[in-house]
């Protein structure tokens, strides 16, 4: 009997010991977000690869920056850099040829792509390359970039961002497709044809989502529906751009959908919303490596516009009502999403990772108020050049990047003074003309804002 129960205790001890080993590998294998394949071997899933990196232990990656030269592509390169990827930039300089064209250069002045990068090296002891291409037309040198420097990861910026720039006239109509689609097709292919497994994201727009179309919260990306005989299922987020250029980044995210399922492009895409701000921690380390700030009515951000014309002592310029609801994001918190997004590649074999990059979302006139009420300037309600909705509400999930570590930068008036430091350094570079709008939707927003014509803008005087 003594030894039956020896015997049994022993048998009983075996077996809890491999029950409990067999909950412990479970509650580590959800916990972790592991998932199992069906034959006993451990696999990462989308969860544990979004959640590597997080605390900035992911490896170092090279990365090239298509764009990198502009409003958001510089201080996303100078961050990257700063946090030890290796970064080449590219860019054909077409943003400051833009310049040139509309007359209304940046109001920071903006120093050479050669001076910007000696300036940083001086600064930091960190290098950068730099190769001017154009996406969109010099295929073959992509290709051969691509092979060369055999990336992890390829952030794009290289487009036309502007909505009011795409709908100016036919001809930038034409220019913002050429260049932003073929630009966008010729990425993938490039990444296909050099056979180099490269990571591609991309910066987007929330105007991919159109506003208040949705119902209720805007999801990130996909969007669960029932279809007829009551099947449920999730899909990519119906498209209701507002402009060209909005329609282009609809297009953008079409391709990426073939490219992902045809060939297994692993991409990212980035809906990003206004952009604010101007500097940032590494811009500001030298005055050599300033942002660009744009303040005209075709490429300056709403609220840098606002804080631009209460710095100068202009009424601020409210289109319409004032009734649209924005999604908005600091500079700042740009560069930090892209670096999460790098750090956390979806998996080969997933679908397509869309992320919502916004902090808050607020009301163009609750906007202009806050900062009317800092600066002390009036508020003017324009006729709207756009074709849009007086009014909308906006309800944006951005649960990702904030799972992600994102601490989102929100409207403060202390950072709105960083702006007005700016521009009133730079007030001189102003011309007080280019603040009103010059961009039409169509011949009835045209003929509506013809009164504009006669409006002269006059700085306050010291």
């Amino acid at each position: 009997n003594i030894a039956f129960t020896i015997f049994l205790f022993f048998i009983c001890k075996k077996f809890i010991m491999k029950f409990s080993f067999g909950l412990l590998l479970v509650y580590v294998t959800y916990s972790s977000g592991f998932s199992l394949n069906g034959v006993g071997k451990p696999q990462k899933s989308s969860t544990t690869l979004m959640a590597e990196g997080v605390n900035g232990n992911a490896e170092k990656k090279k990365v090239i920056v298509l764009g990198g030269d502009g409003f958001c592509g510089w201080p996303t390169s100078l961050y990257l850099s700063d946090q030890g990827h290796d970064i080449v930039i590219v860019d054909n300089l077409s943003r400051r040829n833009i310049d040139t064209e509309l007359g209304c250069e940046s109001l920071t002045p903006i120093q050479s792509p050669e001076i910007r990068l000696q300036a940083w090296k001086e600064v930091t002891g960190k290098e950068m390359k730099f190769v001017n291409l154009d996406v969109a037309k010099d295929y073959d040198l992509l290709v051969q970039l691509i092979k060369d420097e055999q990336p992890d990861s390829i952030i794009h910026f290289a487009e036309q961002r502007a909505a009011p720039y795409s709908m100016k006239d036919s001809k930038k109509k034409r220019y913002t497709v050429d260049n932003n689609v073929s630009g966008n097709n010729n990425l993938c292919c490039a990444v296909i044809d050099a056979d180099v497994d490269a990571h591609i994201v991309h910066l987007g727009t929330m105007g991919v989502y159109g506003y208040g179309t949705s119902g209720g919260e805007i999801p990130e990306g996909y969007i669960d529906v029932i279809l007829p005989g009551g099947r449920e299922s999730n899909i990519l987020h119906p498209a209701y751009p507002g402009s060209v250029y909005h329609a282009t980044k609809c297009l953008d995210a079409l391709l990426y959908q073939f490219y992902n399922k045809n060939d297994g492009l692993r991409v990212t895409d980035l809906h990003q919303g206004i952009v604010w701000g101007t500097n940032t921690p590494q811009t500001l380390k030298d005055e050599r490596l300033v942002n660009r700030f744009d303040y005209d009515g075709d490429y300056g951000t709403v609220l840098n516009r606002f804080l631009m014309q209460g710095a100068m002592g202009v009424p601020l310029t409210v289109y319409g009502t004032g009734g649209q609801t924005r999604a908005f994001i600091h500079v700042t918190d740009t560069a930090k999403c892209l670096e999460i997004a790098i750090n956390n590649p979806p998996a080969k074999g997933e679908r397509v990772e869309i992320f919502n990059q916004v902090a808050e979302t607020r009301r163009v006139r609750d906007v202009a108020e806050l900062v009317a009420k800092q600066t002390g300037v009036d508020v003017n309600f324009l006729p709207n050049p756009r074709q849009e909705a007086a009014e909308n509400e906006l309800d944006v999930s951005n649960r990702k990047f904030c799972n992600l570590g994102l601490d989102p930068i929100t409207l403060d008036t202390q950072l709105f003074d960083e702006v007005t430091t700016i521009v009133q350094k730079f007030k001189s570079r102003c011309n007080p003309q280019k603040i009103l709008p010059a961009s039409f939707w169509n011949k009835k927003r045209a003929e509506e804002c013809a009164s504009l014509e006669e409006t002269k803008i006059e700085l306050k005087s010291e």
